[in-house]
């Protein structure tokens, strides 16, 4: 029986326990978890502002987990088909805040959306912080 690959993305900026329930139950999914972690670049067009922590250290942050098995740099939303096929996947997961948004891919994997953690947002997190300097 051949290995199941699970693969996700994200900016996984200002590492919280929201991402690190999302990757545990993304592995969960399969025996094998990618994860595109979003260029620089990306992160600025999708968000309009540059991530706290550059893309090579979010890498590392994510690499150090012991649920991933490997990571790649995301250059384009556009590709995630591209992503997929390339590294074999066999399921798809996402935010729920994503839902629906990915089904196009469904013919060439499984498309799974997961409820996000209640109360945690890398965006408020980074509001908090700046509120806390004002």
């Amino acid at each position: 029986m051949s290995e199941r690959t699970v693969i996700t993305f994200g900016t996984f900026d200002v590492f919280h326990v929201g991402h690190i329930r999302v990757l545990q139950r993304a592995a969960a999914l399969g025996d094998r978890l990618v994860v595109g972690v979003s260029a620089d670049a990306l992160n600025l067009a999708k968000k309009g502002r540059a991530p706290v922590y550059s893309q090579d250290e979010r890498m590392e942050i994510v690499a150090s987990l012991r649920v991933v098995d490997e990571v790649f740099v995301e250059e384009s939303l556009e590709q995630k088909r591209d992503y997929i096929i390339e590294h074999g996947a066999d399921v798809l997961v996402m935010g729920d805040d994503w839902a629906g948004k990915f089904d196009w891919v469904g013919d060439v994997c499984k498309v799974v959306y997961l409820p996000r953690t209640p109360s945690v947002s890398t965006t408020g997190i980074i509001e908090h912080i700046a509120s806390l300097g004002s």
